[in-house]
């Protein structure tokens, strides 16, 4: 779901290369695999559940995959675009390489999301050498994309145990408290699919189950429900409109206040200076 003012080139099925156009972007994520990448200019805030981790230029960071975060990115000090590549290890690869090395079951793996590694030397090398494919991607064949990975992996390994339990816990989603999960989670705007994927459920559960514990459709609670969030955030932490209705999970901001004034009868600009208005009195 990045936003249409990033560039992103695949250089190969997992390999990403991504550039910005302008000096902030913002969007909202959610990566079926784990992801190591580093960023080569500007800057990445990722903000999740677990807190908000920071990519400056440098920073090299492998993300636990099926997580959910919203990503701000801006433009470095000297006003260069955010940039960054990206490598996603699917669990097929991840399978096939435990199978090759005889690697043991792993346990569910409980630590971090995100990994700092940005002082490990043999990573930002394999970077480096990932460079040229992104002005050169046919360069990058299926073959050395297989080798590349695989060479990623071996390296992550020699990091420590907690990279090894974090690529190798195979385990898919079990199924959760929906409410208390639902109650957490609905500012991501991400399709039911996945919220249900995320839930340990198939779609068709995820719906049944939401209705009985909801007692209304999930489309019909997420709206009411991110309505209800940006009313507090405008009137509670007079935060601006601009600023709400991507924290809540909107996708554009017309949409969000013709949505908002249906349901609280005045738009979003409205409560703020109605808010400005009683704060002076």
């Amino acid at each position: 779901m990045e936003s249409s003012i990033m560039e992103n080139v695949v250089i190969q099925h997992n390999f990403l290369y991504a550039q910005g156009h302008q000096k902030m972007q913002s969007s909202e994520h959610y990566f079926p695999d784990h992801a190591l990448g580093i960023m080569l200019s500007g800057e990445s805030h990722y903000f999740s559940n677990e807190g908000t981790f920071v990519m400056k230029e440098g920073t090299i960071c492998l993300m636990r995959r099926n997580e959910l975060f919203k990503k701000l990115k801006k433009a470095g000090p000297s006003g260069e675009p955010p940039s960054l590549i990206s490598l996603f290890l699917d669990q097929k690869t991840l399978q096939r390489y435990a199978s090759e090395n005889d690697l043991p079951k792993q346990n569910a793996y409980k630590g971090k999301a995100m990994i700092d590694l940005t002082d490990n030397a043999f990573l930002k090398g394999f970077f480096d050498s990932l460079l040229p494919y992104a002005d050169h991607p046919k360069r990058l064949t299926a073959k050395l994309a297989e080798l590349k990975s695989y060479e990623a992996i071996e390296l992550l390994l020699q990091t420590g145990d907690s990279q090894r339990k974090l690529l190798f816990d195979f385990q898919e989603p079990h199924k959760i408290d929906l409410e208390m999960y639902m109650n957490h989670n609905f500012k991501y705007n991400i399709p039911l699919s996945s919220f249900a994927k995320l839930a340990g459920r198939s779609l068709s559960a995820f719906k049944r189950d939401f209705t009985r514990i909801f007692e209304t459709t999930p489309e019909k609670w997420l709206q009411q429900k991110r309505l209800e969030q940006a009313h507090y955030l405008i009137s509670k932490r007079e935060m601006r409109p601009s600023e709400v209705y991507l924290e809540v999970g909107f996708e554009n901001l017309s949409h969000f206040s013709f949505a908002f004034k249906k349901t609280f009868g005045m738009t979003p600009s409205e409560l703020t200076a109605q808010n400005r208005i009683s704060s002076r009195q």
